[in-house]
C-alpha cells in the first residue's frame, strides 16, 4: 500500500482538522521549551544545575537543590512516555505526506533516539556522569529540529496539498 502523498488527497476539512491538531501540538511543545528557558536549563551548566543543584555556589542568583530519586524517575518516566506519543502521532502524519522516503525515516525515527538520549542522558548525568549534559543538549536540539521539520511538512501539505498526490483508496463523493 502506498502512503506517500495521501494527506494531500484528504478532503479539505480533514486536512484542516489535522493542521489544527499539529498547531495545538506545537503550542504545547514550544511551551515546554519556554519552561526550559525559564529554568535556565538551556545551557550545559544550566542543565547540570537544574538536576544536581547549585548549593555549593554562594554567588548563585537562585538556589537549586539536587533532585531526589522519586522526582527524577517521575520526570524521566513521564517525559519519555509523553514524547513517545507526540512523535508517534506526528510521525504517522509525516508518513502520509509527500516527501522522499529517506527524509521520512530521518524525521520519524531520529526523535525516538533523541528522546532516549535526552531523558536517559539527564538520568545518567544526575547519577554522576556529568559529561552527559552535552549529549542532552545536542539530542534535545536534534529532537526539536525533527519536530519543527515534521510539523512544518505536515502543516504545509495540509494547507497547500502537493500536485500529483496519491489517490485515496475509497471513492470520493461528487
Amino acid at each position: 500500500m502506498e502512503f506517500n502523498g495521501r494527506l494531500g488527497g484528504f478532503p479539505r476539512e480533514i486536512r484542516y482538522f489535522v493542521a489544527s491538531f499539529v498547531v495545538v501540538l506545537s503550542v504545547g511543545y514550544f511551551t515546554g521549551l519556554l519552561f526550559i528557558g525559564e529554568t535556565g536549563s538551556n545551557t550545559p551548566l544550566g542543565i547540570e544545575e537544574n538536576y544536581l543543584g547549585n548549593e555549593q555556589d554562594g554567588e548563585a542568583r537562585e538556589m537549586k537543590f539536587k533532585k531526589g530519586d522519586r522526582e527524577m524517575l517521575n520526570i524521566v518516566h513521564t517525559h519519555i512516555l509523553s514524547m513517545a506519543m507526540i512523535f508517534f502521532l506526528l510521525g504517522a502524519l509525516v508518513w502520509i505526506c509527500k516527501a522522499p522516503k529517506k527524509w521520512k525515516i530521518l524525521l520519524t525515527v531520529e526523535p525516538f533516539l533523541s528522546v532516549l538520549l535526552t531523558f536517559g542522558g539527564i538520568y545518567l548525568m544526575w547519577s554522576g556522569i556529568l559529561w552527559f549534559k552535552y549529549i542532552v543538549m545536542i539530542s534535545g536540539l536534534l529532537m526539536t529540529l525533527a519536530f519543527v521539520l515534521g510539523a512544518g511538512l505536515v502543516l504545509r501539505q495540509c494547507i497547500i496539498p502537493p500536485r500529483g498526490r496519491a489517490p485515496l483508496p475509497w471513492p470520493r463523493p461528487t
